[in-house]
């Protein structure tokens, strides 16, 4: 057991260690950094003993400043809260976590002042690479970032800034839905969106709907913002008579919420009376009524493959910016069965 507080052994120099295994400070430099194999294997043990006598513990964001290198990666994302965010993130942290690298998360929580305030800091940070999932409001402070460090985008395209972009294949999601809601035998469909506030994958998944129904005669389709009203107008296209049986087509996770808790507040039994398709597969879509029908995203390799990015412009690659748009898995539970 190490005698030495948390205090002592902040105040334990490099030069103490090597005092206190006879050897010189540049060879304590080499046995914490990337020059071990240079040491003989008597030194490396002198010195593995000394630091851990006197509990030594370097400071490794110092040295990698020294260096030009700290190992960092930072990623701005709107709103922490956000499952598919959450889901996102982990995956890029674990690839970080699998090359050496450290994430550091800005949640600017769809606040301007705040995302101005996490850029500013992330380039204080000295950070190696930026992923950004958010609105990009400050586009000017992003493009000055962008030419001192590689960048990627997750889900949402950035209007004038050129960066490789990972997401989902938005259409062809929107697609799978709806043919299996029109396989299914659903004729009168209403998306529900959070609002788009200019957020190009639900403008993306909107167009794609329309676009959807203009080329499926049999279908009506209508569409509807998340909201204080949400209930009220769920009230209205389940009171208005339609072409046949009607669904909803939820385009994300948060907005499935709002509509499910919409659905019970105006006592509609679920799923009897209306279909409901919920793009994102979250945790809880098993447990409500027979269980929601997704189309899951694959945030695991969505966000290991944005770091991916980043690691080979880390590396030098200089090509074009890529788009990489990976398909959604149509999971089938009880909310689409007629």
């Amino acid at each position: 057991m190490n005698p030495f507080s948390a205090a002592q052994r902040n105040r334990v120099t490099m030069l103490d260690v090597a005092r206190h295994a006879g050897v010189s400070k540049a060879s304590v430099s080499r046995f914490i950094g990337d020059d071990r194999a240079l040491l003989s294997d008597a030194t490396a043990l002198r010195i593995e003993q000394a630091i851990n006598d006197l509990g030594y513990r370097p400071n490794q964001m110092a040295r990698g400043l020294k260096r030009g290198r700290t190992r960092l990666i930072g990623m701005l994302v709107a709103d922490i809260r956000n499952p598919y965010s959450i889901a996102v993130m982990h995956g890029v942290e674990t690839a970080c976590r699998q090359h050496g690298y450290s994430l550091v998360v800005c949640n600017t929580d769809r606040d301007d002042a705040q995302e101005a305030r996490h850029l500013a800091n992330l380039r204080a940070y000295n950070i190696e690479g930026l992923i950004v999932n958010t609105l990009g409001h400050h586009l000017e402070q992003l493009q000055q970032l962008q030419q001192e460090l590689p960048l990627v985008l997750v889900d949402r395209k950035l209007a004038s800034l050129h960066a490789d972009l990972v997401g989902l294949d938005n259409p062809a999601a929107v697609h799978t839905a709806i043919e299996h809601l029109d396989h299914q035998g659903y004729r009168d469909l209403l998306l529900v969106s959070e609002p788009h506030d200019g957020t190009s994958s639900r403008l993306e998944r909107s167009a794609a709907f329309q676009a959807e129904i203009t080329r499926r005669p049999a279908l009506r389709g209508q569409s509807l913002e998340t909201g204080e009203a949400l209930a009220h107008h769920l009230k209205n296209f389940l009171d208005t008579p339609g072409p046949g049986p009607k669904a909803l087509f939820c385009a994300n996770g948060v907005a499935t919420l709002a509509a499910t808790r919409a659905l019970r507040e105006l006592q509609c039994p679920l799923f009897e009376d209306i279909g409901l398709i919920g793009l994102d597969d979250l945790d809880w879509y098993p447990l409500v009524g027979s269980g929601i029908t997704a189309l899951a995203q694959p945030t695991a390799a969505i966000g290991a493959s944005a770091f991916d990015c980043l690691l080979k412009r880390l590396q030098g690659d200089a090509a074009a910016p890529r788009v990489m748009d990976f398909p959604a898995q149509l999971i089938v539970r009880g909310s689409t069965v007629l």
